[in-house]
């Protein structure tokens, strides 16, 4: 019995030690052999992907809307799908609503960032941030009926009803006028699914709107309307974020990178021309 545990203990001492000298002549190491090692291992593609909620909206034709397929398509969104192939640390998820409710849902932290053809003004940067590479520039006017041609100023309006969104840069126009004015004007606020701006002019229930130089021919297929009158401001089309907000701060950065590159690249420009009907990415008005 003691013969039978001496040759058990020798033979595992002799293994312990032929097991200690490989690893010796690996230490110093076996290190080609751990690089190749390391070599052979799948790369680490665990890094953390950050997720964004694009709050934007379903009845603005050819910005941002429902096609005939049920897929949520436009300006807006087929470029935030390009931006976000450019940044592979942001995941862009779109949650769609009413247009007046965007910038509340902003504020409340139920989205990340409104994308909605949004204009930077004084009034909305009081409250909210906006990143700096803007990816389109356009005017508004005043906008009537083909025949109208009384009305060519924000005093013409005077006693006029005026549809506008509500929430929207055209609207904060009229705001801001009939604040020196009396209420002068008598503004109309539409739903932001309504489109029915051309309907309502055309038949007389409202005098007027307001609205960007290129949206006219998307709103009005059938040439009921016509700008009239010199342009009431000029504006870039930005990106909205919370304020103040070193999370918001960084992504809006990594998106005025990413615009920049689809400039460069002609992107912009031609997904501007196919939903657009016009290149309006080129003209800034910083």
């Amino acid at each position: 019995m003691k013969k039978s545990i001496s040759l058990v203990f020798a033979s595992v001492l002799t293994l312990a030690i032929a097991g200690c000298g490989n690893n010796s002549n690996n230490a110093g190491g076996n290190s080609a052999g751990n690089k190749a090692a390391e070599a052979a291992a799948p790369a680490d593609t665990t890094a953390k992907v950050t997720k964004i909620i694009v709050g934007t909206g379903t009845g603005f034709p050819q910005v941002c809307f429902i096609d005939e397929n049920g897929k949520l398509t436009g300006f807006d969104v087929e470029l935030l799908k390009e931006i976000d192939n450019k940044l592979p640390e942001y995941e862009f998820d779109f949650q769609t609503m009413d247009f007046s409710n965007l910038l509340l849902s902003l504020e409340t932290k139920k989205i990340d960032l409104v994308a909605h053809v949004m204009e930077k003004n004084p009034e909305r940067e009081l409250k909210y941030s906006f990143n700096k590479e803007a990816y389109a520039h356009w005017r508004n006017r005043i906008v009537v009926a083909k025949d109208n041609n009384s009305i060519q100023t924000l005093d013409d309006l005077k006693g006029k009803k005026v549809l506008v969104g509500a929430t929207s840069a055209q609207a904060q126009i009229l705001e801001n006028y009939n604040k020196e004015n009396a209420d002068a004007i008598n503004i109309v606020y539409q739903s932001g699914t309504a489109n029915d701006a051309p309907t309502q002019i055309s038949t007389g229930r409202v005098d007027a709107t307001l609205a960007a130089d290129f949206v006219i021919p998307i709103i009005d297929p059938q040439s009921q309307l016509k700008a009239t009158g010199p342009e009431l401001s000029s504006a870039d089309i930005l990106y909205v974020f919370r304020k103040d907000d070193a999370d918001s701060q960084k992504l809006s950065d990594a998106i005025d990178g990413a615009i920049k590159e689809l400039k460069a690249d002609g992107t912009l420009g031609k997904l501007s021309t196919e939903w657009l009907g016009a290149d309006v990415t080129a003209d800034s008005a910083q």
